[in-house]
């Protein structure tokens, strides 16, 4: 009986000639009489569709389709679907069995990112789940992707400058052998613009774009964009005003009449210091300062 064959197939990459290929393999075991496999390949048309793209009958445990960039193109999401059967009762099957689904293309790692505004550095792991060819004789092995950010605003709000900054505005992905679901890996930092506005968690997308790509997969492609919330911390606020009366970050209230140049605050995490000058305000019935200038680094 066929029925509880447990065939198992798994969709792996492979560069085949110098052009990329996926490969289903499935694990029978050896039955005898001799088996036959049939696979069919298809690819996500729509949430919850497939499109078949390729079919085949074969003694082999394993099958190859590919990317063509016609009939599968990157951003394609692909299964194989197998069945086996005898050769000479070819009524006599297994039921279907189903891969998981390959996505083919560019995957970023988180795939959404919650930040917040506090300097602090996040990693971005850009990943390509095919082998990058080489389509010339030279040294061309790589795909470089022009990073970009975008402010998606906020409502009706018109977007404004990007709320994230990255460490580099673009990343080479270089060949190396295809392991896990990676085939090439680059990493980027993301951190949140600290602003000091109170204007709520806002969206930004980081878009990646191939940049003059050879080999002729590439040149249709856009990856998918990351979303990344920017999370607003709380910011803290200080007062020194008219004769100078002093409100510090904690609430406490002090005045200081005397005259001269002072540290207002400085900070213990960062270089960020705020120094005031004092002048004599007061005439000569009464001894008073004012604020007359103010410097910050």
């Amino acid at each position: 009986k066929l029925t509880g064959l447990a065939l198992q197939p798994v969709i792996t990459p492979e560069l085949v000639q110098g052009r990329v290929h996926l490969k289903c393999s499935y694990s029978p075991r050896s039955p005898e009489p001799p088996v036959q496999y049939r696979v069919l390949w298809s690819r996500l048309s729509s949430p919850g569709k497939r499109e078949q793209v390729h079919h085949e009958t074969t003694p082999q445990s394993f099958s190859y389709v590919e990317m063509d960039g016609v009939n599968l193109r990157l951003g394609d999401t692909v299964f194989c679907t197998v069945t086996a059967f005898r050769r000479g009762t070819p009524e006599q099957q297994s039921l279907p069995e189903d891969s998981k689904g390959f996505y083919a293309g560019i995957k970023f790692l988180p795939e959404s990112l919650e930040i917040a505004e506090d300097g602090k550095e996040h990693v971005l792991t850009v990943l390509s789940t095919v082998p990058i060819a080489c389509p010339g004789q030279d040294d061309s092995c790589k795909i470089t992707l022009q990073l970009s950010t975008e402010d998606l605003g906020k409502g009706s709000r018109v977007p404004g400058p990007p709320d994230i900054a990255l460490s580099a505005c673009q990343v080479d992905l270089l060949p190396e052998p295809c392991s896990g679901s990676s085939c090439a890996a680059a990493t980027v930092t993301v951190t949140a613009v600290t602003d000091f506005a109170q204007d709520g968690s806002r969206g930004s997308r980081i878009r990646a774009q191939p940049a003059a790509p050879r080999d002729s997969l590439w040149r249709a492609y856009t990856p998918r964009d990351v979303k990344v919330t920017v999370r607003d911390l709380p910011t803290g606020n200080c007062y020194s005003f008219t004769d100078p009366h002093i409100i510090t970050f904690d609430g406490w209230r002090y005045d200081n009449y005397k005259i001269g140049t002072f540290l207002l605050c400085r900070s213990e995490s960062r270089a960020f210091e705020v120094h005031v000058r004092q002048w004599d305000c007061g005439g000569h019935r009464s001894t008073t300062a004012c604020n007359c200038g103010v410097a910050a680094q």
